[in-house]
């Protein structure tokens, strides 16, 4: 059926708008970069910062229980869509080179203000 029509073809109306709070925000694209950060405000007069671009990556070693930081070379590849990869777009589950080897990014940088990961054993 079509969206928003019932079974019969009549419409379905809406309640209410969405409040401010309620709505979704811009897609924000993390490319590799200098770091750079920007400050948005929030419900409850809170403040959330999210990454614009990025070029260092605080790497977990698994064996050594370590939290190092290193530089991002490149993105290798991203499971959730292979063109991300080629435009060096860091987002969650996207492999990264770095100076210490491959890396899998573990968070969400556009939703927070750095970039974490693990370090994958060769």
């Amino acid at each position: 059926m079509k969206s928003g029509r019932k079974i019969t073809g009549g419409r379905y109306h809406k309640s209410r708008k969405k409040r401010k709070h309620e709505l979704d925000s811009q897609t924000k694209i993390v490319n590799l970069g200098a770091d750079k950060r920007k400050k948005v405000k929030v419900r409850g007069g809170n403040e959330k910062v999210f990454m614009l671009s990025a070029e260092t990556i605080n790497l977990i070693d698994k064996k050594t229980k370590k939290s190092e930081k290193h530089k991002i070379l490149n993105v290798l590849e991203t499971p959730a869509n292979r063109f991300l990869a080629r435009q060096n777009i860091l987002i969650k589950g996207a492999i990264v080179k770095t100076e210490k080897g491959k890396a899998k990014i573990t968070n969400r940088p556009s939703q927070e203000g750095n970039v974490q990961g693990v370090l994958i054993s060769e």
